[in-house]
């Protein structure tokens, strides 16, 4: 393991590169980022947050990490292999041909904050993240306790459970002819078009208020490759038969969905990119004490909400975080 390194976000934070090995999916060797949060002055840290990204994204909100370490939390955030920071010549953005490769990152990322730190640690997804980190504390579970690893709780933020648009994209016709191609051709980036109204909806380049590296986030989202949404699909059956992650979580959604092919006002207002009736219905497959809260006026991202919704995210994610510190053997089996 190297040093931390000085992070582009500023002089509050370091980024650490973890190698990996060679790459399962054979492109060349992989290689994650954990970033942490340092910052002066703030309360003397009783837990410790690990930060998951989804889809097309990295670690770039610093309100969040400023925000929780307000609140006494070390905040550190992971860019897993092949996405933002970790990226690497000729590597396919995103691509993992199974998502319990991210083990290595993650479990590795989990030691470290543990021998930094000596404190409990929540968990936060987003998206493919959240799919991603419920997976992996439910192995971690089964594997000894996720509670056993130092994990108190996972915080979900519009956690991407099921494949979203009209019921025949998930029939068994459909399921079987993705898992047949992801397996043959697994590298075959899918038909399907180039939708930028997320993306314009949050740069300030466009309509939004929040700058980020258009490299590692592009507007209209990295190509969809076979393999990588085969692997994504068995993850959500995975989810589908029910999971055991061993900790309460946090659910945070947008009140509603709205699909629209490019920009308008509704995009700043509602998830545009998954259906929060699927999140609704799947959460409740975490299997240990859940909380799901419906955040009116809130976008895919909550944490990425225009002002008013997202100061009411801010403020649940408080409330639960509070009573997760008081309650720290809350459903332990």
């Amino acid at each position: 393991m190297g040093d931390w390194q000085p992070d582009e976000l500023g002089s509050d934070y370091q980024q650490l590169t973890l190698a990996l090995g060679p790459d399962p999916d054979g492109e060349g060797d992989a290689f994650a980022t954990l970033i942490r949060y340092t910052p002066t002055g703030q309360p003397v840290p009783t837990s410790a947050v690990l930060y998951v990204h989804g889809f097309t994204d990295y670690f770039f909100q610093e309100h969040l990490a400023q925000h929780l370490a307000a609140q006494g939390i070390a905040f550190y955030a992971l860019d897993l292999r092949k996405c933002g920071r970790s990226t690497r010549a000729g590597q396919t953005p995103h691509y993992v041909s199974d998502l319990a490769l991210y083990d290595v990152e993650l479990n590795r990322s989990l030691k470290i904050m543990r021998e930094e730190t000596g404190l409990p640690v929540i968990v936060m997804g987003h998206s493919t993240g959240g799919l991603v980190t419920s997976l992996w504390l439910n192995r971690l579970n089964a594997a000894g306790g996720s509670r056993a690893q130092g994990i108190s709780g996972l915080v979900l933020n519009s956690p991407w459970f099921d494949l979203q648009g009209p019921s025949y994209y998930r029939n068994p016709v459909s399921n079987a002819l993705l898992q047949g191609i992801g397996r043959m051709r697994a590298f075959a980036a899918l038909p399907l078009g180039k939708v930028s109204t997320y993306g314009d909806s949050l740069h300030r380049s466009v309509s939004g208020e929040w700058d980020y590296n258009l490299d590692w986030k592009p507007l209209s989202g990295f190509a969809v490759h076979a393999g990588w949404l085969r692997a994504i699909r068995r993850g959500h059956a995975r989810v589908h038969r029910g999971l055991d992650i061993g900790v309460p979580a946090l659910v945070l959604r947008s009140k509603v969905t709205r699909f629209m092919s490019k920009y308008g006002p509704a995009a700043d207002v509602s998830d545009v990119v998954l259906d929060v009736k699927q999140i609704q219905r799947w959460s409740g497959c975490l299997g240990d004490r859940t909380n799901i809260v419906p955040i009116e006026g809130a976008r895919h991202d909550v944490f990425l909400s225009s002002e008013q919704p997202r100061t009411r995210a801010f403020a649940e994610l408080d409330s639960w975080l509070e009573w997760l510190a008081a309650n720290p053997e809350a459903d332990a089996r």
